[in-house]
């Protein structure tokens, strides 16, 4: 399959207003995996998963070597043709910003992934779980894992946010630098603005070394860990395929199937899946080392963040049962119908409405000095209404 071909399945697709069809099928193949859940479902455990319907697979979860627990709701997701490995996990509770901070340090990852917003259509999706400023006298002290995380930086670089903390080790006086990219303007239950912002992203975690193979897997989370954090490794995945073996025969479907191997329900709606066939088209020619700069000038409107259009209504939560399989029927905005990509305008297809800015502010209380005395009580699991 070369670019064309893969740009000819897009259009296919898209004129058939076929996506739900798409997302569907994928849905249904992905219900005769035999992987359980066990560990995640155990009394003494139920209460550290976020949603009471996404869980971590046992073959494949994180396992905590220096806690009580050994539990926290998270995945490594491995993409053996991509040499890529990432852990997706849920956005912490209160109860677990020890067990996330912990994993980053036992894991020896680099980076963490942030591609949500604390609260979003004024819910909180994920408890705020870095200190509340630079410097020393803000540094969060973990007694329950023997951590403390220090802010040592921060960068306001538009669409999206960078930090870095210094975690300490204080058993083995240790000590190292992780770097938070954290996506401000991906909208819940909706996708980036455009394929080329989203993209940027990318190319700068990439360019941190953060996603190599010499280093510990990237920690990547949304608010369930697994629609905004699948669409992010889908994308990631199949560019480093087509950067090394060319389009050839890549096969995004399939790729989706095997990452849903390690980690269920990854990429939650039909337009998340659309916006990863154009992430990874756009992407496989932005990436090229002959893509032009003159070229990037031209398209620069697919980098532009729209703050104005309204954001689409998030789909009907499912039975529980269905929720990681079945995907609510409900017709797609209009796509252009060009003969090709070229000609497609795909900025603002689906962008979240003005008030998506940066996280608020959080109040005094929910600046945990350790884990087990952070307040929670905003943080009771519920059953997810297909993605956060």
């Amino acid at each position: 399959m070369n670019s064309n071909s893969l740009e000819a399945e897009y259009m296919d697709i898209t004129n058939k207003n076929a996506w739900p069809i798409v997302y569907q099928k994928i849905g249904r193949e992905c219900q005769s995996y035999p992987y359980t859940c066990l560990e995640a479902k155990k009394p003494q455990n139920k209460q550290f998963n976020r949603y009471r319907d996404v869980n971590p697979y046992d073959h494949s979860r994180v396992i905590l070597k220096r806690c009580e627990r050994d539990y926290i709701n998270a995945n490594l997701v491995k993409m053996d043709r991509a040499n890529r490995k990432y852990i997706l996990t849920q956005g912490p509770l209160g109860s677990t910003v020890g067990h996330f901070w912990l994993m980053v340090w036992e894991q020896n990852s680099r980076a963490i992934l942030m591609l949500n917003k604390i609260i979003e259509k004024n819910e909180i999706k994920c408890h705020w779980y870095w200190p509340h400023g630079i410097g020393d006298q803000h540094k969060m002290v973990l007694n329950d894992v023997k951590l403390t995380v220090e802010q040592i930086s921060e960068e306001d670089c538009s669409y999206y946010s960078t930090r870095v903390f210094r975690i300490f080790d204080m058993e083995s006086s240790e000590s190292r630098e992780v770097v938070q990219f954290h996506y401000t303007t991906w909208p819940d239950f909706g996708v980036p603005s455009s394929p080329v912002a989203f993209l940027e992203f990318l190319k700068k975690v990439r360019s941190s070394g953060a996603l190599e193979a010499d280093v510990g897997p990237a920690i990547v989370h949304c608010s369930a860990g697994i629609g905004r954090s699948g669409t992010f490794c889908l994308v990631d995945s199949c560019l480093v395929i087509i950067e090394k073996e060319g389009f050839g025969i890549v096969n995004i479907q399939q790729i989706l199937l095997e990452m849903r191997k390690d980690r269920m329900g990854l990429i939650q709606t039909p337009d998340q899946l659309r916006f990863s066939y154009q992430a990874i088209i756009e992407g496989a020619k932005r990436f090229n080392p002959e893509w032009k700069e003159e070229q990037k000038m031209e398209e620069s409107i697919y980098s532009a963040v729209a703050e104005d259009v309204e954001e689409e209504a998030p789909p009907l939560p499912p039975p529980r049962a269905e929720s990681l399989t079945k995907a609510p029927a409900r017709p797609l905005p209009a796509i252009p119908t060009s003969a090709s990509l070229g000609n497609l305008n795909f900025s603002a297809t689906q962008e979240s409405s003005s008030s998506d800015e940066g996280p608020p502010t959080p109040p005094a209380r929910d600046c945990p000095t350790s884990a087990s005395s952070a307040d929670d009580e905003d943080d009771e699991p519920i059953t997810s209404p297909v993605e956060r």
